[in-house]
């Protein structure tokens, strides 16, 4: 397979060895429907859609998987599928060794969803628009339909992944107000998208290391039954287990009379603005998410969506959306990868 340099145009690249013609784009021109008519008679994203909701039936943890993946792709070097790449000997250490893509998954969902599609249509669709593609459709199955959006397409996959450079860019989940913004900031987001994509949290799971500095927070910053009697109980249980992000997810043995305090949401491990009512009472898991309460600048964002659970749904598409725009580097290479774990050499 060719790769291609990036260019403000569509190029058409030629797989030697099959004879099959390749379309692609360049980040400016990603469309919504860019594959109609591009893989015979199989709709791609009726593919992605169809295998995410199979895999999300048989296990519904599988889709905070995907919107991590979304967002853990984008953020570092734009959406390139970098985060998908194994090790290997020219490069030992790709981003999802860093730290902060500590027990990152759902990747056997993405190889399926490619398997597939390399089937009905070698060397078409990209990893890229596939990890989209799935945290859009993961997003949709964990509202309940309540977050829906048309995500436009057109993206090739990247030859670049660095552990380094994820570790480095993704947002400390003990970072402070200020660390955040400007880390958001440097990616094109508002103070309010900071709020908005930070919603997510309310699906999904994390280890101890990630959250160990609320064992110690003082009572102002965190409830102290949730921190004393939940976190801290839990991390001496196991060496680095995990606990889920939104504290409803959390069994009620577990939780105790704290029970009675959260914000519950019909059949739980859902994606909904019950991780914002939860902040406002100190009952999130991150420092990140209670740092948001913290300043003027995003607390009436927090208090905005604590109210409103449909603007959140709203504002969360539009935000995976323009998430889902961020480009690579002028001048990287780019291709359609033949496996999302490897490049084409």
């Amino acid at each position: 397979m060719k790769v291609f340099m990036a260019v403000c145009m569509l190029a058409v690249a030629v797989r030697l060895a099959a004879a099959i013609v390749v379309p692609s784009a360049a980040p400016c021109a990603l469309t919504v429907g860019f594959y109609n008519g591009k893989c015979g008679n199989v709709s791609v994203e009726s593919v992605v859609y169809d295998t995410v909701k199979a895999f999300l039936d048989a296990d519904k943890s599988k889709g905070a998987a995907l919107v991590r993946l979304l967002f853990h792709d984008c953020f570092v070097n734009g959406c390139d599928g970098s985060i998908l790449l194994d090790n290997s000997t020219t490069n030992p250490s790709p981003e999802k060794f860093a730290g902060a893509n500590l027990g990152i998954a759902g990747l056997d969902v993405i190889d399926a969803v490619k398997a597939k599609l390399e089937t009905a249509c070698p060397g078409v669709v990209s990893c890229a628009d596939i990890v989209v593609f799935a945290g859009r459709d993961a997003s949709r199955y964990m509202s309940n339909g309540g977050v829906n959006f048309d995500v436009p397409a057109g993206r090739l996959d990247g030859i670049v992944s660095s552990s380094v450079d994820a570790q480095n860019t993704l947002p400390d989940s003990k970072a402070d107000i200020g660390k955040l913004i400007a880390n958001f900031a440097a990616k094109g987001f508002t103070p309010e998208e900071l709020v908005i994509l930070s919603g997510a949290h309310s699906i999904g799971k994390a280890h101890c290391s990630n959250f160990d500095d609320r064992l110690t927070a003082p009572d102002s910053e965190i409830n102290a039954d949730y921190r004393d009697n939940v976190l801290s109980k839990t991390c001496k249980s196991a060496p680095n287990p995990t606990l889920a992000n939104n504290i409803r997810d959390i069994d009620a043995a577990t939780l105790g009379d704290l029970a009675s305090y959260v914000v519950p949401a019909v059949g739980g491990d859902y994606l909904d603005n019950s991780y914002y009512k939860n902040n406002k009472n100190n009952l999130v898991l991150f420092n990140s998410d209670w740092a948001l309460v913290g300043s003027n600048a995003t607390l009436q964002h927090v208090n905005e969506y604590a109210e409103n659970g449909t603007l959140w749904n709203i504002d969360f598409a539009q935000a995976l959306v323009k998430l889902s725009k961020l480009a690579m580097p002028a001048g990287s290479v780019r291709q359609i990868r033949k496996t999302c774990r490897a490049i084409n050499y």
